[in-house]
């Protein structure tokens, strides 16, 4: 699939906000660490994709008990849901000056509920060495579920189910999007967010 830049302007993958907020102390201890490590741009995307990933929790994993939505937020408890991990891995990335965007896709939430589908949230990078944007997904990895770093074939988390009504948004957006903030700031636990997820752009 052929990812679509919602603006042309590059500065605009690369703004903080109040949810994107890598000012934040522990984010930049962070993106330095990697830094620190990495020998080029797309060494050092691969790396901070990778942290997040593994090093963050998906909360549904560890029946988590906080929501979260702020990077910092996110990295402060160790743990977020889709969305709140992209928000993480793009405040890294845009700290460390590589433009990063939101992506969705539209996935079924439970195969045993094939008509209950919601938005699912990861991430696009662009890569300038090589004049190209990637998705990434950090959900994070377990049984059933292997994404990766990769850029020349997508190693999503979820591969959409055309069929069952599943589907990919090809728009590479410069802000969450505002029904998944407004999600994750305004509920307040982790069971009553997960029958209440935002189900369109």
């Amino acid at each position: 699939m052929e990812l679509v830049s919602e603006i042309k302007d590059i500065s605009y993958y690369l703004g903080a906000s109040e949810v994107i907020d890598y000012e934040d102390k522990g984010i930049q201890a962070v993106a330095a660490e990697l830094l620190a490590r990495s020998k080029n741009k797309v060494e050092l995307a691969k790396a901070a994709y990778e942290y997040v990933r593994d090093s963050i929790a998906h909360s549904c994993d560890i029946q988590g008990r906080v929501v979260t939505c702020e990077a910092s937020s996110v990295l402060r408890h160790k743990e977020g849901i889709c969305y709140a991990k992209s928000h993480l891995l793009a405040a890294i990335l845009r700290c460390l000056k590589i433009p990063t965007g939101f992506c969705y896709q539209k996935l079924v939430f439970d195969d045993s509920e094939p008509g209950y589908l919601t938005l699912h949230g990861l991430n696009a990078i662009y890569l300038e060495d090589l004049d190209k944007w990637i998705r990434v997904d950090a959900r994070g990895n377990k049984e059933g579920v292997q994404a990766e770093f990769n850029i020349e074939k997508e190693m999503l988390a979820f591969p959409v189910r055309e069929q069952m009504g599943e589907l990919d948004y090809p728009i590479v957006y410069a802000k969450p999007n505002e029904s998944v903030v407004a999600a994750l700031r305004n509920i307040k636990t982790l069971d009553t967010l997960m029958v209440n997820l935002p189900e369109e752009l």
